[in-house]
């Protein structure tokens, strides 16, 4: 637990020095575009880096929420209609369901073509990680640990089967020296070489960092980099507090989805299910706004000198959801989906795209300037990492395929 949190401090740092390069960029490069500040500093090749890594990384984002639709829906529908045995039920079946969501409500939304909903959906989104996070909280002084809770539960039923007139003994001096109801503060195994990537990808947010810069009133580089600073700061205390109590609420037993860890400890909740239709209705809003950059960076790269089609519009908003929905119904685990853009776009919107554009396009400052010096640091980081994480995530993926040996 303590290394994410190391982690997620320096990953937290290292994105806001990366929008500080592209502020700056940006100012001395002529340009409030992540692609064209590509392609001033590398021709083609940078704008195609910078659209291909915007793509990438909102189809990762896409696939999260999708994932999100996919797991909790199922449970959500279960828990209103009390149906215990759902094998066999189409509308139980999380990847019918995902086809559903995004055919029925997803696409309509999609085909518009201004989003003049963005801020309504942002702020419900923004209700619903501090909704979600408040009941996190709560919840860790409701669960006892739950290797007690078992213990005490089939003491009692042995107890009672064997003794059935006998008391039965309170167990919770004991349970409470378990070694699985203690936080482990450096834990490593085959999962751990998800961590980096998944939090450099939760970081992401440069690709419109540049577009609310363009609409920020009073415009100047510092407003922008305060309204940066609060911004990664709220989000850094909201990964923590949510990933501090959701580990100390379960410790060892907590899953990587962590709805699901509530579910199978505490079965049905009331407040458990509000907060599962909150964060559904949040995410299903959400994925419409993120196709349109998506298909904004599309266009302009296939079809920028034409004029506008629907046919065109709607065809490239159906191809992406499509795809996205594929990779939803056939990659097993939203881990890979995080770790695999994580290591890769994210990386390269966070860590490379920024320091690069900085070195080329701020010509008022030397190479031997600290400033440069830095910048070029940041970008043999970011490709360290890069190739880092991807390696292991791959080694990953082979030793524990299916049938692999593992």
């Amino acid at each position: 637990m303590k290394q994410n949190s190391i982690l997620l401090t320096f990953v937290s740092i290292f994105s806001l020095y990366s929008v500080h390069l592209l502020l700056k960029t940006a100012n001395e490069g002529g340009s409030l575009l992540y692609e064209q500040l590509g392609y001033k500093a590398f021709g083609l090749i940078g704008k195609l880096a910078a659209s291909g890594s915007i793509t990438m990384q909102n189809i990762g984002a896409m696939s999260s929420y999708l994932f999100i639709v996919k797991y909790e829906l199922p449970l959500v529908i279960q828990a209103l209609t009390n149906i215990e045995d759902k094998t066999g039920l189409w509308y139980l079946n999380g990847n019918y369901l995902v086809l559903l969501v995004s055919l029925v409500v997803i696409l309509p939304l999609s085909l518009f073509r201004n989003l003049g909903y963005l801020g309504y959906t942002s702020g419900l989104s923004l209700l619903c990680m501090v909704f979600f996070l408040i009941v996190v909280i709560c919840k860790k002084f409701q669960v006892p640990c739950p290797v007690e809770a078992a213990l005490i539960i089939n003491e009692t039923i042995n107890t009672t089967l064997t003794q059935p007139t006998a008391l039965v003994p309170d167990l919770s001096h004991n349970v409470t020296e378990n070694d699985s109801c203690r936080p482990h503060y450096f834990i490593f195994n085959s999962q751990t070489v998800y961590a980096v990537p998944i939090l450099i990808f939760s970081f992401v947010c440069h690709p419109a960092v540049l577009p609310i810069y363009e609409e920020l009133k009073d415009r100047s580089r510092r407003r922008m980099m305060n309204v940066s600073k609060i911004s990664f700061f709220a989000m850094f205390l909201m990964y923590l507090l949510a990933a501090l109590f959701g580990y100390l609420t379960f410790y060892e037993h907590v899953e990587s989805e962590l709805l699901h860890t509530y579910s199978s400890i505490l079965g049905a909740d009331i407040l458990l299910l509000i907060v599962r239709l909150a964060v559904l209705m949040a995410v299903t809003l959400t994925v419409p706004v993120v196709i349109f950059p998506i298909r904004s960076s599309v266009t302009h790269l296939l079809c920028a000198s034409k004029d506008f089609s629907w046919w065109r519009h709607s065809l490239i908003t159906v191809s992406i959801l499509a795809f996205t929905n594929l990779l939803v119904i056939f990659v097993p685990t939203i881990r890979d989906i995080f770790g695999f853009i994580g290591a890769s776009a994210a990386s390269m919107l966070i860590f490379i795209l920024p320091s690069a554009f900085y070195i080329k396009l701020v010509k008022k400052e030397p190479m031997k300037s600290v400033q440069k010096i830095g910048a070029l640091f940041f970008l043999l980081s970011g490709i360290l990492v890069m190739t880092g994480s991807m390696a292991l995530i791959v080694l990953d993926w082979v030793h524990n395929a299916p049938g692999g040996g593992h």
